[in-house]
């Protein structure tokens, strides 16, 4: 596959040329939402920006060529809702519904229509919040998109997979799904490789078949597929679209993944490939991770300054949306935007959306080339490796190593002129950011969480490094 997968890059030239320079109006946690009263880091750039949208502004739609749905190029991901403040620091999450219907209400308002959820978001609860601020409004104003997250291998089963799907429709208080995903195709599990684990989820117990019917009753209005992993299974499920006919893919696409993939992972799948083949076929593409895990808007300083340069009044995170809106077949981009901050600082990038010209793909594939070259963890803090059974959060190991990085305050040996202050601010931040129990000193490398994870990070590999790298800070010998 890696053969088939590099002989069907679209090279640098072609890149700019793919996306689509006239492009017209034609982002998942399993385990937990966002801290309350807080601003997402990953967003601290839209602190600088007016809350207000741009007065009289209109929201790009894109047309869902099969079912001819005008879907709002911004959609909203339901997977990092805010939470209410703990009594008590032992106190159980709570989403905030409050603040979701806030949310809702004013995505509506500037005619955000798409939202994404899943049974297995903000600890299960993200369906029932999405269902109850969605359920003010009329119907026909909105497209709910949920998975059939059976992960687990006991929901494997005919029985427990249906039973999910009916779920959904109860908490979400619809009588049919819009847009319908087979949840995170291309995983491993204990049932072997992605395509074993595929077959296990959705092929041989009948689920999939079950959903073809649903589809062909109205109840499913649009059947699709998140991928996330194994090329094969990706190539695999649209070697079968005659039989299957996806009206939709969900794939992670970036101005980073779309060539540079592979150059920071071998083993992942490069953007322009996988939009590349949907269009081939004539899928509409469903963006997912536009900021990577919000590391496009946390990116290395002097990176920032670049963006800055060509841009003072956008923020960061614009470009990376800008980015994924741009391509012609993308119905819609995810967001999961907990604040009203990233609500309204991605609706200026969408209302409308202002394609990127060719000098500007140009100027963000040596952007994407810059951050590429960083040793940052690939990690997009989307949880999927939660919760770990003995206890270490990994992603916040992971955000708060890559962050360090990011802002030039990673030590490297004693002979930096700026080593205590680094050592200082690396340790005191660790310990603030991850209790001591939950650190990578704690990792026994059962590896459980390898197989979950989407961008084939080595976790215990890369817990085990970090931890060195700790007890070298606390001792002095780096």
């Amino acid at each position: 596959m890696k053969e088939f997968d590099d002989k069907n890059r679209v090279a640098r030239r072609t890149f700019l040329k793919t996306l689509g320079a006239g492009a017209l109006a034609s982002t998942a946690a399993l385990v937990g939402c966002t801290k309350p009263n807080k601003v997402d880091e990953e967003y601290d750039d839209a602190k600088a920006y007016t809350n207000k949208v741009p007065e009289g502004s209109k929201m790009t739609y894109r047309t869902n060529p099969h079912t001819g749905d005008k879907v709002s190029i911004l959609g909203y991901g339901m997977m990092r809702l805010p939470n209410k403040p703990k009594e008590t620091p032992d106190s159980p999450e709570e989403i905030d519904q409050e603040q979701v219907n806030r949310l809702v209400d004013f995505a509506l308002e500037h005619g955000v229509n798409y939202f994404d959820t899943s049974p297995a978001y903000c600890r299960g609860g993200s369906e029932a919040a999405t269902g109850i601020a969605l359920a003010r409004h009329n119907r026909k104003d909105f497209f709910i998109a949920t998975k059939l997250s059976n992960f687990a291998e006991q929901q494997w089963s005919f029985e427990e997979s249906v039973k999910m799907y009916h779920n959904s429709m109860k908490y979400l208080q619809t009588d049919y799904i819009d847009y319908l995903l087979l949840h995170a195709v291309g995983g491993s599990s204990s049932a072997g490789d992605g395509m074993a684990t595929l077959r296990a989820r959705y092929i041989d117990n009948g689920v999939l078949d079950f959903l073809l019917k649903e589809r062909e009753a109205g109840r499913i209005r649009n059947l699709g597929f998140s991928y996330h992993g194994d090329i094969e299974v990706f190539n695999y499920l649209l070697s079968q679209n005659d039989k299957y006919h996806w009206d939709f893919v969900q794939i992670q696409m970036n101005y980073v993944d779309w060539t540079h993939s592979k150059d920071i992972n071998p083993r992942n799948t490069n953007g322009d490939y996988l939009y590349g083949e949907l269009q081939k076929l004539g899928i509409p593409g469903v963006i997912m991770e536009p900021l990577l895990g919000g590391r496009l808007s946390h990116v290395p300083n002097h990176v920032v300054a670049k963006l800055k340069q060509r841009d003072p009044e956008a923020s960061v995170a614009s470009w990376a949306f800008r980015f994924a809106g741009s391509p012609e077949g993308i119905l819609t981009v995810l967001s999961g935007m907990t604040y009203m901050e990233h609500l309204q600082d991605n609706l200026r990038s969408y209302c409308p959306l202002k394609p990127l010209n060719d000098e500007e793909k140009e100027f963000l594939d040596d952007v994407a080339g810059l951050i590429a070259k960083y040793q940052t963890i690939q990690c997009n803090d989307c949880k999927y490796c939660m919760p770990c059974p003995y206890g270490l959060d990994i992603p916040a190991i992971f955000v708060h190593y890559n962050k360090c990085i990011n802002e030039d305050n990673m030590p490297h040996s004693l002979q930096d002129s700026n080593y205590e202050r680094d050592r200082k601010i690396f340790l005191v931040g660790y310990d603030r950011s991850v209790p001591k129990l939950r650190q990578a000193s704690h990792c026994i490398g059962c590896n459980q969480c390898v197989s979950h994870c989407p961008q084939n990070i080595r976790i215990p590999q890369e817990l085990r490094r970090i931890d060195e790298f700790v007890e070298k800070l606390k001792q002095n010998t780096l």
